[in-house]
């Protein structure tokens, strides 16, 4: 915020708990003045000489402290009431002084802060301040004359009495306004910072949305990208499998059959896969972003060698008789390990990592646990690395944890469910064996 946008912002007006308060301050100080003006009449002080009536005394009294209560709403106003009202009862000698004198202090802060329009509440102030002072001096000058021979008998000091009497109310005054001055802009100025930094706090969260929405975005493209990649591989086979069977139909029904089957199986994966590539491009947009490379379960040894290659103990664990994975299931499932293997590696600052894939009877599931600390910024479910995740196991009606262990360090677990049929997968998904790198990876783990 500039200087200029400084001065022209406005601070709210006053709630309403506040315009409450403010009514019963205004009537306790008038009560409060009430009281000072009995206890002045009963005394006989009348420092400002003969005082008028009684009648015109609490006229007086109320006037000059009874705005007040509308303090907040109408500051301004209420700083030129009270000073009107506070010169006219000096004025008149009015003998009650003190809680006058206090509510035009106070109104003179209110003005500074919680004027709205700041430039316009500082001329006011500086104003009404100058106009004070030439009002004492007007005061000064007609008093003076009228001062008895023998009201500084007992004065010892070296200066003149009524210079000292004069110099001495000047000092006062310029405490009075001065305070009043200051700690009225103070407040306004508290006011300001403090809009300041909720709307900081508001850009930042809008920020983070924004970058939180953004990289959901891409997440989604990059993972329609693979599953175009991965529809248009079955409608290839399709395509191979129907011309083979047309070939042979006659000739061969047994290879025609087999063709046909493969073809059904065929479809069903590409339109099992074609409606997860639409549920993740529900959000209609487009991004510049670039696909990243294939991979699949039968890479996630790689990911723990490179762990181990980065100075980790780093262990693989292959569990259940595994299956064919639709090819989507598989990269969904080695792109989970894999942010999952980054952030140990990147900001975990672990010792030990787990990777196990658990192939169970109607699902498929993953599970990364190290022993590095659960507060970093990348191991926090906002974190855009867990945003991608969690989207890619949504588009496969999955479940996704993520977070602390009980017994420290992190972990990332996600379940995909696989079709119920028993069919095994064919066309371009791949078969599981012995020699699968994932296996091999595993043994050499255990």
């Amino acid at each position: 915020m500039t200087v200029a946008q400084r001065d022209e912002w406005r601070r709210p007006g006053p709630t309403s708990e506040q315009r409450r308060i403010d009514l019963w301050l205004g009537l306790g100080v008038t009560l409060l003045a009430l009281v000072s003006l009995t206890l002045a009449r009963s005394t006989g002080a009348f420092l400002l000489g003969p005082p008028p009536s009684g009648q015109e005394q609490l006229f007086w009294t109320v006037a000059v402290t009874l705005p007040l209560i509308w303090r907040r709403r109408w500051p301004a106003a209420t700083l030129l009431i009270v000073s009107v009202a506070f010169i006219a009862a000096q004025a008149r000698s009015a003998p009650e002084t003190q809680f006058s004198a206090w509510a035009l202090f106070c109104a003179l802060y209110t003005v500074g802060a919680w004027g709205q329009d700041h430039q316009l509440a500082r001329r006011l102030r500086i104003g009404v301040i100058a106009t004070m002072f030439a009002w004492l001096g007007i005061y000064y000058a007609v008093t003076i004359d009228h001062i008895p021979p023998d009201a500084f008998a007992d004065a010892v000091g070296p200066v003149p009495p009524v210079l000292a009497a004069m110099v001495t109310g000047v000092l006062v005054n310029v405490l009075v306004f001065g305070f009043a001055y200051f700690f009225g802009e103070t407040a306004w100025v508290a006011a300001r910072r403090e809009h300041e930094l909720r709307a900081q706090a508001e850009d930042l969260r809008r920020s983070q949305e924004e970058s939180r929405e953004r990289a959901v975005l891409g997440e989604r493209v990059r993972i329609a990208r693979e599953l175009h990649d991965v529809v248009a591989h079955h409608v290839s086979v399709m395509g191979v499998q129907a011309s083979a069977c047309r070939r042979v139909f006659d000739r061969d029904p047994g290879k025609a059959r087999t063709a046909l089957t493969a073809i059904e199986q065929s479809a069903r994966t590409a339109v099992d896969e074609l409606r997860r590539m639409l549920g993740v491009l529900r959000t209609s947009a487009r991004a510049d972003v670039e696909p990243p490379a294939a991979g699949g379960v039968e890479r996630i040894g790689e990911l723990v060698e490179r762990a181990r290659a980065a100075g980790l103990t780093a262990t693989l664990g292959v569990y259940g008789a595994q299956v064919a994975l639709p090819e989507s299931v598989s990269q969904a499932a080695y792109r989970v390990t894999q942010e999952a293997v980054t952030n140990t590696l990147k900001h975990a600052g672990a010792d030990l990592l787990d990777v196990r894939v658990r192939y169970l009877a109607r699902e498929v599931e993953v599970d990364v646990t190290d022993d590095g600390r659960a507060g970093g910024t990348a191991n926090a479910v906002v974190g855009l690395g867990l945003i991608g995740m969690r989207e890619r196991v949504t588009a496969h009606d999955g479940d996704l944890e993520a977070g602390p262990r009980a017994g420290g360090g992190w972990r990332v677990r996600a379940r995909f469910p696989l079709a119920a049929s028993a069919d095994p997968p064919v066309g371009a998904q791949r078969e599981a064996s012995d020699g699968h790198p994932l296996a091999a990876g595993a043994e050499r783990s255990a």
